[in-house]
């Protein structure tokens, strides 16, 4: 009995012992398998990323144009500083441009002991972003006018190469230009004197952006019935604003060019275009307060997260009339034009990164046994997206050489006429390529 009790006990424990290896058999497969899994994560085939390299040496239409139309010595000048700001793209503003994606814009309305404070913060890159705007004349070259009718050309091709890279400060750059060719059209009175120098200083501690609060509640491109801000005469000849703007891009601008209804004595204001006139103001004073104005919210959008754009209240602004009474919607129309005309540069800039992008990567990805390039089809699709980019392209450049030619009054009646058709439709066609 006792033999056969250590024969159960011996067989039990067998039992519980091939128990316990096909356990821990089943546990090891288990964590090879885990294992083996992780590694597909991190070891294996990669895709090659597309790597564009400096902008203006690679894009063989830009550098064949400037060659045809520039003089020798103008292109000359150009092509050596077009060469060095395509490098200072590529090593130092792309990766600005990605921290100012990954850092949007922040709203904070109150400060911790319940004061109502509306800063807006922006990232440091972004700040960056307007630095370089000032250091490389972005917005100075047009208005230097160092190349005659060539300035504004040259100002339009570093624009372009600027845009993709920008992190979405072409969009204040853009008001910015505009603002400043308003002035300049005014003849650049007195009272605007220093804000056209900041607009268009190299300084970085000078440089100003400006904004173009146009859009309200009931806003869109009805803008003469769309307007509800009312304008109050003061007794020192400046005004009060009061109203609200919906869509304000680039909030954190150190000014801005406004539209708004003057209200006579009785407080009546005429309606449609008519009654609305053009106002400066400084969005904050030098203490850095905002000038009357309440900050409702940032928007949140789908796109240019990059950029601050929010609701803000007119609560009593300060602001100077700018342009004669009722003529707002007439002495606007400047700035328009230009930040149509920028809005055509971003478009063909994004056209033509997406194509260089496309164009390396082809060069690298291998799909059913070959590289992208040896696809016939593929090749195909790039080469009319090339032809939509190259026709895009052309039709800007002419658009901002004969903006040139008007600016310095070379420009006959025809080519100002044209100018004038193509800058919308431009806008128009590129935008919805």
């Amino acid at each position: 009995w006792g033999s056969c009790q250590m024969l159960t006990i011996k067989g039990i424990n067998t039992t519980v012992g091939q128990e316990q290896q096909a356990g821990m058999k089943e546990k090891q497969v288990l964590e090879d398998s885990e294992m083996h899994l992780a590694r597909r994560d991190t070891e294996g085939l990669f895709q090659e990323q597309p790597e564009p390299g400096n902008q203006y040496l690679e894009d063989t239409l830009l550098r064949s144009y400037l060659k045809t139309h520039l003089p020798p010595k103008v292109l000359e000048e150009v092509h050596q500083d077009l060469e060095r700001f395509g490098n200072h793209l590529l090593t130092k503003i792309q990766p600005l441009s990605w921290e100012c994606e990954l850092n949007p814009p922040v709203f904070r309305q109150f400060d911790a002991w319940g004061r109502r404070v509306d800063h807006i913060h922006t990232c440091s890159a972004w700040r960056r972003m307007k630095e370089i705007s000032a250091e490389e004349g972005l917005i100075a070259e047009a208005y230097e006018k160092r190349y005659s009718n060539w300035s504004r050309l040259y100002q339009a091709v570093k624009l372009y190469l600027f845009s993709s890279s920008s992190g979405g400060f072409s969009c204040p750059l853009a008001m910015t230009d505009g603002a400043a060719k308003v002035i300049e059209s005014l003849g650049i009175p007195e009272p605007l004197k220093n804000a056209f120098d900041r607009l268009t200083s190299r300084d970085p501690e000078k440089f100003w952006t400006s904004g173009q609060w146009m859009t309200e509640r009931r806003g869109g491109s009805d803008v003469a019935n769309g307007t509800e801000t009312v304008a109050r005469k003061q007794p020192d000849g400046t005004y009060r604003l009061y109203g609200f703007k919906w869509f304000t891009s680039a909030a954190d601008s150190d000014m801005a060019l406004t539209l708004a209804r003057i209200a006579d004595a009785e407080g009546q204001c005429t309606q449609g275009s008519r009654g609305l006139s053009l106002f400066f103001l400084r969005v904050r004073d030098e203490e850095g307060k905002l000038n009357n104005i309440q900050v409702q919210r940032l928007k949140d959008k789908l796109g240019t997260r990059q950029m601050a754009t929010a609701e803000l209240w007119l609560q009593g602004a300060r602001a100077e009339l700018i342009s004669a009474e009722g003529r707002g919607v007439a002495a606007i129309s400047n700035m328009l034009n230009i930040t149509r005309i920028h809005n055509v540069i971003g478009a063909v800039a994004s056209m033509r990164r997406m194509i260089s992008l496309s164009r390396d990567y082809a060069r690298k990805r291998v799909a059913f046994g070959k590289l992208l390039k040896d696809h016939p089809l593929h090749v195909q699709t790039i080469a009319r997206m090339e032809v939509q980019v190259r026709g895009a392209f052309l039709l800007l450049m002419d658009i901002v050489r004969l903006l040139g030619l008007a600016e310095t009054n070379l420009a006959s009646e025809q080519e100002q006429l044209l100018l004038r058709l193509l800058i919308p439709v431009a806008k128009l066609y590129t935008g919805k390529q």
